[in-house]
């Protein structure tokens, strides 16, 4: 039931994006939007519940999070941009690495992935084409999309019982993400 209902939201905004300009920033924009929606879906319903729902999510949001840092930083010369681009990186690293400290005691049924799902690499992908005069608004908006996603995710599996390490992790993140947030709608607003 999810399935389906994940795919129509993320037909309903590519359609909207191909009745748009033929620009391929319109699709970017639109595919980034349905991505959020799709997204907050995953993380409220399989991640927050179960373990092998919970750990491929934060651990393909932080790689993402790692990996949309560095495009910033090589991109964004905002002094405000790079700033967030430095944190997030430092504590998505860091959640990383927790998190691959934690999993094999507490769920070693539970691979961690390698590479990003295909929706993150396009968030990334859209990050990488970006027009310099559109990059800065594109990276923010996808960073208030993807850190609002993974407070979802990390407070829903926060009292789980079947995983409790996994739940003091999840936990323990929360506070360096509400901080990411409040940081990147800071900045939006002042743009």
């Amino acid at each position: 039931m999810i399935r389906p209902l994940l795919a129509g939201v993320a037909c309903v905004a590519l359609l909207a994006a191909c009745n748009q300009e033929q620009s391929p920033e319109p699709v970017d924009k639109a595919q980034d939007m349905a991505a959020a929606p799709v997204g907050q879906m995953s993380a409220a319903t399989l991640g927050a519940n179960t373990v092998g729902g919970y750990v491929p999510n934060a651990a393909e949001g932080d790689m993402y999070e790692i990996m949309a840092a560095d495009i910033a930083l090589e991109r964004s010369q905002n002094a405000q941009i790079r700033e967030l681009a430095t944190m997030i990186k430092t504590d998505h690293t860091a959640a990383s690495n927790a998190m691959k400290a934690v999993v094999p005691q507490a769920a070693p049924d539970v691979a961690l992935p390698t590479e990003l799902d295909e929706r993150r690499q396009g968030m990334l992908d859209n990050l990488r084409s970006a027009s310099a005069e559109t990059f800065e608004r594109t990276w923010i908006d996808q960073q208030i999309a993807a850190h609002n996603e993974a407070l979802t995710l990390h407070r829903g599996f926060s009292d789980n019982t079947d995983a409790p390490q996994l739940a003091e992790h999840a936990r323990s993140v929360v506070p360096k993400i509400e901080a990411h947030l409040r940081q990147a709608e800071q900045i939006k607003a002042a743009m």
